[in-house]
């Protein structure tokens, strides 16, 4: 049941964007990586972190029974992330293996595994939206959370300082901004009434603070662009 005062059908076509968005990110990373056959454009640690964060995120949320869309998206992040992983940050990776068919690899893992993830978390349990829980454990896993998605950022801002952005895809911030922003709007066209708001409000810093990091990436990539394109025409 939706919260009184929130758009129940707004809500879940946010949610069901953002997950869209999510389904893709790893995608022009992995295609990059693919046709440079090297992954040293992306930190490994950004991808760590991230992952430590995802899992986190995904218990949190369980825990405190948010919205559907939150828990499906950690159920598949959590469960496609070891898989991209290989791809995204190793060029001897089998992903990366010159067949042509990487995406539908990546894909047809990812799926596999989130669907016996969501399958085992949800057996024998209705999947309609429980009531949403204020409690300790599950607020602590969500802020765990927020801090690692926004500490994972670190590790790759301090690298594309030395590699100036080379191998790096800038459409994986890009999905990875449209994702968090309509991740949070979705919270908030749930409810905003201020039960909700503290029940969300771990996973509502993290999703909105990482996009000003993300920007920030994509402002560093543009820059060496353009560095790059000044010192092409002086030369």
């Amino acid at each position: 049941m939706m919260h009184a005062g929130g758009n129940e059908a707004l809500s879940n076509v946010l949610g069901w964007v953002s997950i869209a968005c999510w389904l893709v990110v790893y995608s022009p990373q992995i295609i990059e990586n693919y046709e440079r056959k090297s992954g040293e454009g992306l930190s490994v640690f950004f991808v760590i972190i991230w992952l430590i964060g995802d899992f986190c995120n995904l218990t949190g949320a369980l825990m405190a029974g948010l919205l559907p869309t939150i828990i499906f998206l950690g159920v598949y992040y959590t469960a496609s992330e070891d898989t991209g992983l290989p791809s995204l940050a190793d060029e001897e990776s089998p992903l990366l293996a010159g067949n042509g068919h990487i995406q539908e690899e990546y894909d047809k893992r990812s799926n596999l595994k989130a669907w016996a993830v969501d399958d085992y978390i949800h057996r024998g349990v209705p999947r309609s939206k429980p009531a949403e829980v204020i409690e300790w454990r599950s607020q602590l896993l969500g802020w765990i959370s927020a801090v690692m998605f926004l500490g994972a950022r670190v590790p790759q801002i301090v690298k594309n300082f030395s590699t100036r952005c080379e191998g790096l895809s800038p459409f994986l911030f890009v999905y990875s901004i449209s994702g968090n922003t309509t991740y949070f709007l979705s919270i908030l066209a749930a409810s905003t009434e201020m039960k909700h708001l503290v029940a969300n409000a771990a996973w509502i810093a993290g999703s909105t603070l990482t996009v000003f990091l993300d920007i920030f990436v994509l402002f560093q990539f543009f820059w060496y662009q353009a560095l790059e394109r000044r010192r092409t025409r002086v030369a």
